[in-house]
């Protein structure tokens, strides 16, 4: 039986493997939480990592490192801006980001010991290129600035560049993650929030500074966008990126005709949250829909976001236990 970083890697690398992944890569939400503690789940359990071992899921430590110095002014609300969309207002902001030191390396070099010895799989997340000026100038202001203001926003993806690249050096000094996502939600129910063109002049130059790093260390790069993500995933993949999550049901995404499309990409996610209501048959449905694509490797099934406080205890161990199920149906023993 191969262990959970084993079983993370061949998936990843299109190689044979005994079951799928049995994995949240987005947890769950707090009101989930809340009416799981009313309904089974041991009320003083609310530690991520203690949810995910009561279920028997796989372990995937997650670590974002914050570009923010701590004592960072915060934006008003979401989506408001924290800065005007001028390069003086930039300066005035730039010395409360990119810390010299983001890492907890005690926490760090704990995983490291989990991951050699197999038993986790270790996950970076980096703000990316479309995100991070997003947001600091506020959604509105930001889609102007491609047009308005193009020398701010390649001023700050160079920087925030410069800041990654040092960043996955410190963290590669403990341990190299197995895989990294840029956050970046570029795409919505609609697709993605600005042409091609401006992706290649305002985001692909900062993928390609970074990617190459992370490739010579190994780790697999995914990038996570919400959204219809059918359109842009081209893009990405031409900008170096080998993996998208997490592929929303209800924006239209289908992982067969995105299989099709990107034959070496790898996609995690994809399991339509939606039918987690509506009982096993519904729930089997979905598994069934999943698994010829499964079968293929490259792309490990989970929650298409996070499991919403509609679900109850006893529909999500019903789902747990199809998941199991279908992870052995699509395995090489399957």
């Amino acid at each position: 039986m191969m262990t959970p970083h084993e079983r993370f890697q061949a998936v990843t690398h299109f190689r044979p493997f005994d079951r799928l992944p049995v994995i949240e890569w987005a947890m769950w939400w707090d009101q989930t939480i809340a009416r799981w503690h009313t309904e089974g789940l041991p009320p003083e359990m609310t530690d991520r990592y203690a949810i995910t071992r009561h279920f028997g899921l796989d372990v995937y430590y997650q670590d974002w490192l914050s570009v923010r110095k701590p004592g960072c002014p915060r934006a008003p609300s979401h989506g408001a801006p924290l800065m005007p969309a001028t390069l003086e207002g930039y300066e005035r902001l730039r010395p409360h980001l990119f810390p010299d030191e983001a890492l907890n390396r005690a926490r760090w070099s704990g995983w490291a010991a989990e991951q050699q010895r197999g038993d986790a799989v270790l996950w970076l997340t980096l703000d990316g290129f479309f995100w991070f000026a997003r947001t600091l100038l506020g959604i509105q202001p930001h889609l102007y600035a491609f047009y308005d203001a193009p020398e701010l926003l390649h001023r700050i993806n160079a920087d925030l560049a410069e800041w990654q690249l040092r960043m996955i050096e410190q963290v590669c000094a403990v341990c190299a993650p197995d895989f990294i996502t840029f956050a970046e939600d570029l795409s919505y129910n609609n697709g993605p929030m600005l042409s091609r063109a401006l992706f290649e002049e305002f985001v692909t130059p900062y993928y390609a500074r970074v990617v190459p790093l992370l490739k010579r260390r190994g780790v697999l790069v995914v990038v996570d966008s919400d959204g219809d993500i059918t359109m842009p995933a081209p893009w990405f993949e031409a900008a170096g990126v080998e993996g998208i999550l997490p592929l929303e049901r209800q924006a239209g995404v289908d992982i067969a005709r995105l299989r099709a499309a990107h034959p070496r990409l790898c996609f995690i996610g994809h399991f339509d949250k939606m039918t987690m209501t509506r009982g096993e048959d519904a729930m089997r449905a979905e598994f069934e829909r999943l698994l010829p694509t499964a079968r293929q490797g490259g792309f490990l099934i989970s929650c298409d976001h996070q499991t919403p406080p509609g679900v109850s205890y006893q529909a999500y161990q019903c789902y747990l236990a199809l998941f199991r199920e279908y992870a052995q149906r699509a395995g090489a023993s399957g």
